[in-house]
């Protein structure tokens, strides 16, 4: 309960400090620098040394893979339909195809299914992370009228894209160094990424205008909170997962739309307008939704 009081209450400071203009109205992208810079690497020290790796963990790192290539053949036939140009193309991408896995996903994972099961959570953070720093960087230069997008100019956003740092060098040195020392620092600054993520959210959140982007809005959500889960459970039924590990890589399929997703947002200066109201509808809807899908988990698996 207090994490889903922590989300109301970071988003709507922020939007009443905007709406109180006590805040510079660019104040927001000092923020997301600490969170790109030293918050997200911290998240790759403090949990991948931990994850037991197996066979059957395949799945979860898979399944948002599995998510968002599914997210970019939904929206790019959508978009075409809808003759939008590569910006929409690119936002509603970002905002489809990638799921809160950690600052929500965890607390829920706890929740419903115990802190054991929180490893293969892990597994499906990590692998997110590691596709919002290569595809998600690459959709994102799509929608860049003054940045050609070559291999040289992706591989050199890749390598110094910070998360993306945090997660290899955690992955090369977890097996010879121990960061156990170090864990307590570690806990302090990945403790600061939901908070001040979701304050960010609502520094830019308005709300004005919404009705001209609800068409957008519904059918990224539909996708995100619905289609995107329900793909992920049509694999894991074909491919025989365990069900422990299918139903935790199904329910953080079944998150809201990834906090993260703004910050990539306005660096590469897509529509940070209906990135933000998406993040912030499908956080609402998204906790009605996954208790949706835990119900249907328990009754599929149970039928089998």
């Amino acid at each position: 309960m207090v994490n889903f009081i922590l989300i109301a209450f970071c988003v709507g400071v922020g939007m009443l400090l905007q709406k109180l203009r006590l805040v510079p109205h660019d104040a927001h992208k000092g923020i997301n620098t600490w969170i790109m810079y030293v918050a997200l690497p911290a998240v790759s020290f403090k949990y991948l040394p931990k994850v037991q790796w197996d066979v059957q963990m395949i799945f979860p790192v898979l399944a948002p893979l599995l998510a968002w290539a599914g997210a970019w053949v939904v929206m790019e036939l959508y978009c075409k339909g809808k003759h939008y140009k590569q910006r929409s193309r690119s936002t509603l991408e970002m905002v489809s195809g990638f799921s809160n896995t950690s600052f929500i996903g965890f607390p829920l994972v706890t929740a419903y299914y115990g802190e054991g099961h929180l490893p293969i959570a892990i597994l499906s953070d990590q692998s997110t992370f590691i596709l919002l720093s290569t595809v998600g960087i690459i959709t994102s230069l799509k929608a860049s009228s003054t940045e050609r997008i070559s291999f040289t100019g992706i591989a050199k956003k890749l390598v110094t894209f910070p998360p993306f740092i945090g997660c290899v060098i955690a992955l090369f040195f977890s097996p010879f160094v121990s960061f156990e020392v170090a864990e307590p620092f570690f806990d302090k600054l990945v403790a600061t990424v939901g908070p001040l993520a979701l304050f960010s959210i609502g520094l830019q959140l308005k709300f004005e205008g919404w009705k001209q982007q609800m068409p957008q809005i519904s059918m990224a959500l539909w996708y995100k909170l619905i289609l995107a889960p329900g793909l992920v459970l049509f694999a894991a039924l074909m491919l025989n997962v365990d069900e422990e590990i299918a139903k935790i890589s199904i329910f953080e399929m079944a998150m809201p739309t990834l906090v993260t997703a703004s910050i990539i947002a306005e660096q590469y200066h897509l529509n940070t307008k209906l990135v933000n109201m998406t993040i912030g509808i499908s956080i609402v809807l998204g906790l009605f939704t996954t208790a949706l899908w835990n119900q249907a988990l328990i009754y599929i698996f149970s039928t089998l």
